[in-house]
């Protein structure tokens, strides 16, 4: 098992950055593929990034590529989303997941654990 707490949201003016964390429980972090979700208010959960085992593979959404970037340290069990230039649109519940598969899975359904989620606000 994987347990999994964020942490790093906040409110931000428009343009600004913020820093997401992850820290994950358990042994066998390192197995995981890791991903970054959010849900936006009033709409479904959406897919925004994803890390593989090692660090050597990401997947991004195309509405954050070249802005977010994700991250993760397996010596400390954690997994980090960077996001810059950050729009109102990015106002969301962010959520990390973790995937003990190797395919590039973009769905909710598709991931095993989940944490709590941190509110992200990015004001006009």
């Amino acid at each position: 098992q994987v347990q999994l707490v964020e942490s790093g949201g906040g409110l931000v003016q428009a343009g600004g950055s913020l820093r997401l964390s992850c820290a994950a429980s358990g042994r066998t972090f390192s197995r995981y593929a890791m991903g970054w979700f959010r849900q936006p208010p009033g709409k479904e959960r959406e897919f925004v990034a994803r890390i593989g085992w090692s660090g050597g593979n990401t997947y991004y959404a195309d509405s954050v590529k070249g802005r977010f970037a994700i991250s993760r340290d397996n010596t400390k069990n954690t997994v980090s989303l960077r996001m810059n230039n950050l729009k109102p649109e990015d106002t969301a519940v962010y959520y990390c997941a973790a995937d003990p598969t190797m395919l590039v899975h973009t769905t909710p359904d598709e991931y095993d654990y989940w944490g709590q989620g941190t509110q992200v606000t990015v004001s006009s």
